[in-house]
């Protein structure tokens, strides 16, 4: 993500920016500099998202320290004690899990960790592969399993993957998640296309008035 498209992103109503660091796989990874830089940048009170694939607390604290963004995305699996952890060593920063959809036991997954965190997010990534998949696929899941996660989870959750102007409204209603997270589906050889953007808030806004 650049300046130019933080700016589009704001201008058509996004509530948050994921400022993507690195990943094993997937698009929109940007150097720390810049996510500092963007942080820094965006007027409040849209949320800033770093999306980090590290897993050990003090990794994860000096990453944050970095880039001083407001939430902090866990795009991996992270033991229950070391988001505990992490609380202590970031107070007053969000945590949001990622819980990958690959199948039933997903369910079990998101509620064990809901108690540590402030928000789940669920996407269609997977993290067993030889080289990880911890977002940015393009692909869904099973939405009927996201929305038994979301009626079941004691915190927010947000709905990812695939998720595209064509399908949001169907996955909102059919899901009920408290937001929406989108990458690929709004972007055009890799950048974040402006036409796309405004046809997927314009999407939302059919869903909330339905």
């Amino acid at each position: 993500m650049s300046q130019e498209e933080a700016r589009i992103a704001v201008r058509h109503g996004a509530a948050a920016l994921g400022l993507v660091s690195r990943m094993p796989s997937g698009p929109g990874v940007i150097e720390e500099a810049r996510i500092a830089e963007i942080a820094a940048r965006v007027p409040p009170p849209v949320g800033t998202f770093l999306l980090s694939s590290a897993t050990e607390v003090a990794e994860l604290v000096e990453q944050h320290q970095r880039t001083r963004t407001n939430t902090l995305q866990l795009v991996d699996s992270v033991p229950r004690e070391h988001l505990r952890a992490l609380r202590q060593a970031l107070p007053g920063v969000r945590l949001v899990q990622v819980i990958h959809m690959v199948g039933p036991a997903s369910v079990d997954e998101a509620l064990e960790v809901a108690t540590e965190v402030d928000a789940l997010l669920l996407d269609s990534g997977n993290p067993t592969l030889a080289v990880k998949e911890l977002g940015g696929t393009g692909r869904i899941h099973d939405w009927e399993t996201s929305r038994r996660i979301r009626e079941l989870s004691p915190i927010p959750v947000f709905l990812a993957g695939g998720l595209r102007p064509e399908n949001v409204v169907e996955a909102v209603r059919r899901v009920g998640p408290f937001g929406v997270d989108i990458c690929s589906g709004l972007r055009t050889n890799g950048a974040l296309d402006d036409e796309k953007v405004a046809r997927f808030f314009r999407a939302l806004d059919t869903a909330a008035a339905a």
